[in-house]
């Protein structure tokens, strides 16, 4: 009862606008995330969810279907890696949706959409993002990297979704230092002003299977030398 009396709270609905479907909060911090919740169509609910699933020390977010979230300011300083619409991503994080959309509004200052801190930068973040069914669209991240996805030494697997209409300095789709994983994927309409519209890997393994990472400006793919570009 208190695990779901906190979610409401953190939700920011009087109604049972989440739901809990497995453990308490303590139990998932002392033996792994074991959670679910259902997150509303809403930015107040994806923010205030991504936050209770890192306090939890991960957790699974199921996302309204067909919704999608627009974000219309930064929920996140980002650190060394800029503002970001969504709160960090420091703990194991799973978001699956169907036919969800997780975008910056269009009349909203420029900031990427999501960061995934891990270990290789930041010694106490263990980021782990897996998206299953959605899209990020519409990040800007300025003069700094990953205007969809930076993945600031965490891991990062998409699965039948999409990265689009993102911009940066480089990696306008995504950016990458660690892992990053794309399954039947698209990658499409990305700019960097510097390298990489679509993916800017700087380090780590990236592994795109039956997708596509194409129309992106100035080249669909770049990496820091001597790295092979990976597409």
């Amino acid at each position: 009862m208190r695990a779901i009396t906190m979610l409401r709270v953190l939700l920011g609905t009087g109604a049972f606008g989440a739901l809990v479907l497995t453990a308490s909060v303590a139990h998932a911090r002392s033996a792994g995330p074991a959670q679910a919740v259902i997150v509303p169509c809403s930015e107040t609910a994806l923010v205030n969810a991504v936050n209770w699933a890192n306090a939890a020390g991960g957790g699974d977010l199921i996302l309204a279907p067909f919704c999608t979230y627009a974000l219309t300011s930064a929920h996140s300083a980002g650190g060394a890696g800029g503002p970001a619409g969504l709160p960090n991503i420091i703990a194991p994080i799973t978001m699956t949706g169907l036919a969800t959309e997780i975008t910056r509004a269009s009349n909203a200052p420029a900031f990427r959409i999501v960061e995934v801190d891990g270990p290789s930068q930041l010694p106490a973040d263990n980021g782990q993002l897996t998206l299953t069914a959605i899209t990020v669209s519409n990040g800007d991240a300025g003069i700094g990297v990953g205007g969809g996805i930076a993945n600031l030494g965490g891991s990062v697997t998409m699965t039948a979704g999409g990265v689009r209409g993102s911009r940066a300095s480089f990696g306008g789709g995504i950016y990458t230092d660690t892992a990053l994983t794309m399954i039947a994927s698209s990658i499409t309409g990305n700019t960097a002003t510097s390298d990489g519209g679509g993916v800017f890997k700087n380090a780590g393994l990236v592994t795109l299977l039956a997708g596509s990472v194409t129309g992106n400006t100035p080249n669909n793919c770049a990496a820091t030398p001597p790295l092979a570009t990976p597409c």
